[in-house]
């Protein structure tokens, strides 16, 4: 319940900022939450590395900010592609923590899951988000910034009342013991709703079969997200990512759902709903 009352207070500034802010600004915003939610990663995965933790996120920063001004990096510097590039990037960021880990170990036994945590890291957060920049880019990126948040929020509200009422069989236990399979359905049954009701609105360009396809693939990620964050956090033995909203959690609780979401959303607008 908490999550969705927060959902619905943030939701007026939120749409407030897509909608006005330049492709710079969301950029940036992107930047600072891929910060934020590494930061919360690495108090959770590596909780002795204080230091390296601060490092790695800030490195990890710089993932999303190269690769949302690739155009103009690509410019001025001889990268032949943003595939090249993006693998500059994460291979400069991955050898520096990589160094670090190997001379700086205390326990052999654990380097290699130090070095593992630290590169999932890399991968988790800033590889997944920067595509929040990158849906921003294409043409209707507005309105697709809309549909994921649609999607996720309307999957999100009505897994939590049809779980809440109609729940009676365990989804995942072991990962999630309070989620059921009614609520998941629920929720699915709630991203389609949610995106037609897009349809309606603000994206008149969704076909039905779009909106049966994005509801779908993107509502079935971000369940699978938010699963994938809490078996996380139940590994490294916390309840909620953070603390940066008080009695709500972290950056991580709020994105874990887009942060699978939003990569499908991106490679559907752009092989599917632009090639047509």
């Amino acid at each position: 319940m908490k999550r969705v009352i927060t959902g619905a207070i943030a939701l007026p500034l939120l749409i407030l900022f897509v909608l006005k802010a330049s492709y710079v600004l969301f950029a940036s915003f992107v930047v600072v939450l891929t910060f934020l939610g590494l930061s919360e990663y690495y108090r959770m995965a590596l909780p002795d590395r204080r230091a390296e933790g601060v490092a790695a996120s800030l490195a990890g920063a710089l993932i999303p900010a190269f690769l949302a001004a690739q155009d103009r990096i690509i410019e001025m510097v001889p990268f032949r592609t943003s595939a090249t590039l993006f693998a500059f990037v994460l291979t400069i960021v991955f050898l520096a923590f990589a160094l670090r880990v190997l001379f700086s170990f205390r326990d052999v036994r654990s380097a290699a899951v130090e070095t593992a945590l630290f590169a999932t890291g890399f991968l988790y957060v800033p590889l997944l988000l920067t595509h929040l920049a990158w849906l921003r880019a294409l043409p209707d990126g507005v309105g697709w910034i809309f549909l994921v948040l649609v999607i996720v929020m309307s999957g999100d509200t009505a897994a939590y009342y049809v779980g809440s009422n109609l729940g009676r069989r365990k989804l995942y236990p072991s990962v999630s013991p309070n989620k059921s399979v009614e609520g998941a359905i629920g929720g699915l049954l709630g991203s389609l709703a949610g995106t037609f009701v897009a349809r309606l609105t603000f994206f008149p360009g969704l076909t039905v079969l779009d909106c049966i396809a994005t509801a779908l693939l993107l509502g079935v990620l971000g369940q699978v997200g938010d699963l994938f964050e809490s078996l996380l956090k139940r590994s490294f033995g916390v309840k909620d990512s953070g603390t940066i909203v008080p009695g709500h959690g972290g950056i991580l609780d709020r994105l874990d759902s887009i942060l699978f979401a939003v990569p499908a959303a991106y490679y559907y607008a752009l092989f599917v709903f632009m090639n047509r």
